[in-house]
């Protein structure tokens, strides 16, 4: 009877502090991903314009970053939403319950593509997945053994490659688009290499993903922004960031081709684009139905007018699902079903 009755009082306390979050906060709070960012922010403000529940609060503060706010507890203290430019990972599911974060719905948007573009003022790059992970890599293949990268220029590694420095703008490590490009870009482009072919286990690992940190690649933290002012100040440099910042800014910046395919939005949505991921919301259920206006911010999200093939969000550049799957995510979305259910 007492293990009965404690049990009752742990759910009374934690009803009452979600409870709390609802009087002491009455807009949404969203966290996460820089690449996501702009979508989720358009939806917020259209939703303010036309809902009558307040306009949510969106943060960029990276997937990583996002994730580890989201999963930090329940309650007024902690967002109710995070933005993320990859799947959340086991490792923060199991952060999330350890802090009582135990149902989270997963929601599918889109996709994007994760350009490597430069200013319309230098000369257009096609590059392969080797030559990036050449480029980047820490340690490469030379003479058959593991080494330092060499590497200073372009050309050095490929005479038919730019007599240019190799300057890389891109994330940071709590970032999506760091995680997915080290997935997409450097974990594939390694395989070509028998010397990282030789290696097993985490020493495979730490040879495919190691980024350099002699200055060829620059750590431009969260604000993909910055990186397009960056280039543009620079055109012998590269930046690394998501298909819709090249969209918005077409007018200054043009993508390299990556193994001859230009990441246009057709190539993406098809997958013929070989740096293509998934972009995804995640739902904190416990603050649902509590803070107001989840449910309906959720249902503006997935909606026809937004994330459907014509809605505002392609505008900004995203690449909307394929009917099928856009109409699978409107039945979780009904239900805001918990991941694994």
């Amino acid at each position: 009877m007492m293990k009965t009755l404690g049990l009752a009082a742990l759910a009374g306390a934690m009803a009452l502090t979600v409870a709390t979050a609802a009087e002491a906060r009455d807009e949404i709070r969203i966290v996460g991903s820089s690449t996501v960012f702009p979508f989720s922010t358009a939806v917020a403000e259209q939703f303010g314009k036309t809902s009558g529940f307040p306009t949510p609060v969106v943060e960029s503060t990276g997937t990583g970053g996002g994730f580890k706010l989201f999963c930090a507890g329940v309650g007024v203290d902690y967002p109710d939403i995070s933005n993320a430019s990859r799947a959340i990972k086991d490792s923060e599911i199991e952060t999330c319950a350890a802090n009582g974060v135990t149902e989270i719905t997963e929601i599918k948007i889109g996709f994007d593509g994760i350009v490597i573009a430069n200013s319309k003022a230098a000369p257009e790059i096609d590059l392969t997945r080797e030559q990036i992970w050449l480029a980047l890599a820490k340690d490469v293949p030379v003479d058959g053994a593991l080494v330092p990268n060499p590497y200073m220029t372009w050309s050095d590694m490929d005479a038919s490659l730019p007599a240019t420095k190799i300057e890389v703008l891109g994330p940071p490590p709590t970032s999506g688009t760091r995680d997915a490009f080290v997935e997409l870009v450097m974990d594939k482009g390694c395989e070509a290499f028998a010397e990282i072919e030789a290696l097993e286990g985490d020493a495979r690992k730490a040879a495919c993903q190691t980024v350099r940190e002699d200055g060829a690649y620059i750590d431009a933290g969260e604000n993909d922004n910055l990186i397009v002012q960056k280039l543009e100040a620079n055109p012998a440099a590269l930046g690394i960031f998501g298909y819709s910042f090249l969209d918005q800014n077409a007018d200054k910046l043009q993508a390299s081709h990556i193994e001859g395919v230009e990441p246009t939005f057709e190539a993406i949505a098809d997958g013929s684009y070989p740096v293509s991921r998934s972009l995804f919301f995640y739902v904190k259920n416990a603050h649902v139905d509590v803070i107001p206006g989840i449910r309906e911010f959720v249902a503006e999200f997935v909606s026809d007018r937004a994330s459907g093939e014509d809605g505002y969000l392609a505008d900004k550049g995203l690449i909307p699902l394929p009917e099928d799957e856009h109409a699978e995510i409107l039945a979780t979305v009904t239900n805001l079903t918990p991941m694994g259910n």
